[in-house]
């Protein structure tokens, strides 16, 4: 098959508006990078919340019949995120674009993904459902909680994968004596990352206590003493099981530990925990927002815009997808020496979780096109 020719940061060379990225609240700072890898503004769309907390979505451009790729990762305020998603991809839907991807970076209640309890949900599959049933043709997610989550899908599912983007951070750090440190739900992506660095893997072997946040490990399988330990996971969220795993490989006689995930969630007490821990570097990614209260200089955050951006024009023009999980794949270097630094501030959210000041909707407005009305059409509100 014949490749599309690329232009700057991957656009094809004078291909027109065949598709338009669009973006909610939840993360417009990478929607903004993701456009401009692509070489193309942000589309244009009203999102915001009215006094009595419902959510107020329109459309500004036209859509009908296009390919419309939504980037809204469902982060904190998660059940927030999780509407706009969905009343966003109605909106698409009922504004007949041809079809509709969702974007959707960080894949909330990952977790809920069986019944590992009596009369519990799974509510992962409940997301999906609600998902497909809004109107999405497709999804397009990186590194969901478990690989079986896929299946609660009716539509197609793209998971791509930010192993291979921290992994060659790591190698270019050149380190000594390391050792991939993962748990066993992880294991099959962390036998890739070690692969790639050439180091050998040990497993934690842990247990969650009931509902609580924190687990209880058991046993450290394979031999870590006087090494350097890179402890994977896909997420950190109050960073409490990776302060149990930092101990136990303390008394194991680890020489130095580093750390990184996909998803950076640090919900409290996460940062406080990794400010006062013996971890040398975090290495997370921007799937997930990281506000300005929560940077340490010990927090690396890589971009996956590149990625995300190459899989939708992949998508787009019928390209495999399939490139993008390979280590040997000549972008995968590229995203790293890609720099992010005049992507440009993201569109303002307008106030608290993108309520508008004064009551006025917040646009996302592309270079060289005049501002939209600022009064919002509410009917039926």
């Amino acid at each position: 098959m014949t490749r599309t020719a690329v232009g700057t940061f991957g656009a094809p060379d004078g291909a027109g508006p065949e598709f338009d990225v669009y973006s909610g609240n939840a993360n417009r700072e990478l929607a903004a990078k993701i456009g401009r890898y692509l070489d193309r503004p942000l589309g244009r769309a009203e999102v915001f919340e009215f006094a009595n907390q419902n959510i107020f979505v329109k459309i500004l451009d036209n859509v009908r019949e296009k390919d419309v790729y939504l980037v809204q990762p469902t982060s904190h305020p998660v059940n927030r995120s999780i509407m706009e998603l969905l009343i966003m991809i109605d909106a698409f839907k009922r504004a007949s674009a041809g079809r509709i991807t969702a974007v959707v970076p960080y894949y909330a209640y990952g977790r809920s993904d069986k019944k590992d309890q009596p009369r519990v949900p799974i509510t992962a599959r409940l997301i999906a459902d609600m998902i497909t049933v809004a109107g999405a043709d497709r999804l397009l997610t990186v590194d969901l909680h478990q690989g079986q989550i896929q299946g609660f899908f009716n539509i197609p599912v793209d998971e791509l994968t930010a192993v291979h983007l921290i992994g060659n951070y790591f190698r270019q750090k050149q380190l000594e004596d390391m050792v991939v440190v993962t748990d066993l739900g992880f294991a099959k992506r962390a036998r890739s990352f070690a692969e790639l660095l050439d180091a050998p893997l040990a497993v934690i072997e842990k247990r969650r206590v009931g509902n609580l946040d924190r687990a209880e490990l058991l046993n450290v399988i394979g031999e870590v003493r006087g090494r350097r330990a890179i402890v994977v996971d896909d997420e950190i969220d109050t960073g409490g099981t990776l302060m149990e795993v930092v101990r136990a490989l303390q008394r194991e006689g680890v020489e130095e530990i580093y750390a990184c995930a996909t998803h950076g969630i640090l919900s409290d007490p996460a940062i406080d925990r990794l400010r006062e821990s013996p971890i040398k570097e975090i290495v997370i990614t921007d799937t997930v927002p990281l506000p300005a209260a929560k940077r340490l200089s010990r927090i690396k955050v890589l971009s996956v815009a590149p990625l995300i951006g190459e899989a939708i024009r992949r998508i787009h023009y019928g390209e495999s997808v399939g490139a993008l999980f390979s280590s040997e794949l000549d972008l995968v270097q590229e995203m790293l020496l890609w720099d992010d630094s005049d992507a440009g501030e993201a569109p303002p959210s307008g106030g608290l979780f993108g309520q508008p000041p004064s009551n006025q909707p917040a646009v996302q407005q592309p270079a060289g096109i005049e501002p939209a009305s600022t009064e919002p059409a509410r009917a039926g509100a």
